[in-house]
């Protein structure tokens, strides 16, 4: 790319503003924990003059401590916006997660940005998350970038590291920037030297003799890699024929492809000292793409009718989507939010729709919603500072204050017009962690803070087990369950303990047995009298409870034989062993003894749970476990190592398939018993390219061992 001076503009405490789509750049940053994502967002920040000093921003406090606050700031804050501002754009900064916990909160970057910049650092290269990652936006066509961070570190290998890039990647992964050491860069097709002074500014100079030999060497390559997106079909020719190709033809074909998608641009970088960073605002600002070229997700209205026809047009109808939901205990709730057309206002009565359950199902603990909400204050965020702004125009992205019912995921539209946006892919938390509150204080408390907690973080399933009692919070892993708890306790003042999860099993009967249900009691007055024989038998498995009336001579009279099954079922749902359901039996009344007074339905009731009690001591009851089928990705080079796990689950393998870009799909039936933490173990066992899903299939016999464990802990 040709080079251009760069010159900083803005200055610490302005907040970069957009009256226009055309002047808004929203970028993600992309890749794993330490590849140095949020240090080179601070440089970018320090060279727009957007922050006075090199520091990281956090909580609103500029740090120096880089690897050990970002990995702190990542763990506890997630998705966060960072805006500057170079000459007439604005540049709208969306750093991501690192950790394989947060791939809601990264994917609520994906949906908010236009384009993607992946960040990966020479000393660790590609991992298999971000090749997903990559995937995932080549599903969609979105605009992506390279960034080959800390070329300064000691076991740095940039060569290598972009040689990887580039088979994972693809072959459209070219370099426009060549490391020449120190503080020098090479612009491949401007054939420039760029050095950066201790302070960052940047002189351009004319290589040197063998500085140039190293340009020459790598410039073809990248010559013929963007004439082959070029929309000039004789290009290519005329330049094999040794044509000298325009510099400004070149540099407009590929912000061409980059914009569109087809050629991804890496740039090497150094956040410590600068270099590579106004190449790098080149490529925001001058390649990635406004927003108004980004296609829109499906919008309907709130009845479910497809809308079409929505454009980026700030004086378009209103739709914007809340991509992160944070409350403050001073401030109160505040919502990012990306406006895709229309503009938004402070103090506007904007519709708020929140439809879960129509896309993801109703069992994600959040309650659809639909109401009128006035807007409050809207800002440009930085840390914790808040920069108010007059207006977010259709592409910008703002935070805004006192949206109290809204979510993250939640469409704002136009009270007059309702809209509902599909929102993003939400993955499957699938780490359950059950809770009690601490104290009778936090009880009282404990309703309201889930409430709150599930409304930020739409990742987190809150789930009230009416047969275990528990209560569940499913994560996407330790650390995701460890933040929920943190921010429980320190910014919802609700503190609760972890305790053992239950999994909800069951009882049956193993053989026939029979049971003899006695009630009588005579305390002075009316008294109570049932009695009645049964037979129980082992049922038909899915066919839950029957039950059979064999009563002759009227030994249990009409009247009573519907308490008798009423008891039945009672019992049935308390259990006859260590307490769980019991299913799949078939129950038969064969005999039964009444008194003309003192027999009732309550009597008859409870005489029919005692003889369901008296056969389950007469017979053998055995535990049912429930088996989920389990859908387990993971690269071919542990799939080993995952069935090797997975037998050691009682797991049963049903098969295995390749699924293309060297991943297979094992497929599995395993007790969930046993695979209560299987996403953290999955993900160590795969260095955290594994996924999997789940789905319930049926109730199993228990092996006996591990039955009487159970049976003995819970009579403890």
């Amino acid at each position: 790319m040709a080079d251009k001076q760069h010159n900083p503009a803005g200055a610490a405490g302005d907040a970069p503003r957009a009256d226009r789509p055309d002047s808004v750049r929203n970028v993600v940053l992309v890749g794993p924990a330490g590849s140095g994502k949020t240090t080179l967002l601070e440089r970018l920040l320090t060279v727009t003059g957007t922050l006075a000093r090199a520091g990281r921003v956090e909580d609103g406090t500029t740090v120096s401590d880089h690897e050990e606050t970002e990995q702190r700031q990542q763990r506890s804050i997630g998705l966060t916006l960072a805006p500057f501002q170079h000459d007439d754009v604005k540049v709208n900064v969306l750093d991501t997660p690192g950790y394989a916990d947060y791939i809601g909160e990264l994917r609520a970057g994906l949906r908010a940005a236009d384009c993607a910049l992946f960040v990966i650092a020479a000393n660790d290269g590609v991992d298999g998350a971000t090749r997903a990652v990559w995937q995932e936006c080549a599903s969609v066509g979105m605009p992506r970038a390279v960034v080959i961070t800390k070329l300064d570190h000691q076991r740095g290998d940039y060569d290598g590291v972009l040689a990887q890039a580039q088979e994972s990647f693809g072959e459209k992964v070219m370099p426009l920037y060549l490391p020449l050491g120190g503080r020098a860069l090479a612009g491949l097709l401007s054939q420039q030297v760029s050095e950066y002074a201790e302070d960052g500014t940047r002189t351009v100079r004319e290589p040197t003799e063998d500085e140039a030999l190293e340009i020459e060497a790598a410039r073809g390559t990248l010559i013929e890699g963007v004439i082959e997106e070029s929309e000039d079909e004789t290009l290519m020719d005329r330049y094999m024929s040794g044509e000298d190709v325009d510099l400004q033809m070149l540099v407009d074909d590929l912000e061409t492809a980059v914009a569109r998608g087809s050629f991804f641009p890496v740039i090497p970088a150094c956040a410590t000292n600068a270099v590579g960073t106004a190449e790098l605002i080149e490529i925001m600002t001058s390649a990635f793409p406004p927003p108004y070229e980004h296609s829109f997700p499906s919008v309907f209205t709130t009845v479910g009718k497809a809308v079409d026809g929505l454009t980026c047009d700030p004086a378009g109808p209103l739709l914007a989507e809340i991509v992160k939901t944070t409350s403050d205990p001073y401030v109160g709730r505040i919502s990012l939010v990306r406006v895709f057309s229309g503009t938004l206002r402070p103090d506007a009565v904007v519709h708020v729709s929140g439809h879960f359950s129509e896309f993801f199902g109703a069992d994600r603990g959040h309650e659809d919603h639909d109401e009128d909400e006035r807007v409050g204050a809207l800002s440009s965020p930085l840390g914790k500072h808040i920069r108010p702004v007059e207006a977010c125009v259709a592409g910008d992205i703002c935070a805004v204050a006192k949206l109290t019912r809204a979510e993250t995921g939640d469409t704002l539209s136009d009270k007059e017009n309702p809209l509902l946006m599909e929102p993003w892919a939400m993955p499957e938390p699938l780490l359950p962690v059950a809770v009690e509150a601490h104290a009778k204080a936090d009880e009282d408390k404990l309703s309201q803070g889930l409430t709150r907690l599930a409304a930020e973080d739409p990742t987190l399933r809150i789930e009230h087990n009416i047969e275990t009692h528990q209560i569940g919070l499913w994560c996407m892993g330790e650390a995701h369950a460890d933040v929920a708890l943190d921010r429980l306790e320190n910014r919802f003042s609700v503190r609760v303990d972890p305790v053992e999860l239950r999994v909800p099993l069951r009882e049956t009967f193993a053989r026939p047995a029979s049971g003899h249900g006695r009630h009588v009691k005579q305390s002075g007055g009316h008294g109570q009298y049932a009695v009645c024989d049964i037979e129980v038998a082992p049922g038909v498995t899915g066919e839950g409870f029957v039950f059979v009336d064999k009563v002759v001579g009227g030994s249990v009279p009409r009247q009573f034989i519907p308490s008798v099954e009423k008891g039945l079922r009672a019992q049935l749902l308390k259990g006859v062993g260590a307490g769980y359901p019991v299913v799949d039996i078939k129950v038969t009344l064969v005999d039964g003894k009444a008194h003309s007074v003192d027999s009732s339905d309550m009597a008859f009731q409870t005489a029919g749970g005692l003889a369901l009690r008296d056969a389950a001591d007469n017979g053998e009851v055995i535990l049912l476990e429930p088996f989920d089928e389990l859908s387990v990705l993971v690269d071919d080079d542990f799939v080993g190592a995952v069935m090797g796990d997975l037998s050691s689950r009682r797991a049963r393998v049903m098969g295995t398939e390749p699924v293309g870009l060297g991943r297979t799909m094992i497929k599995a039936e395993a007790p969930q018993t046993e695979v209560v933490k299987y996403a953290t173990d999955l993900r160590s066992m795969s260095h955290g390219t594994g996924t999997f899903s789940r789905t319930f299939r049926r109730y199993e016999p228990m092996p006996s061992n591990l039955a009487a464990k159970l049976r003995e802990k819970s009579s403890a």
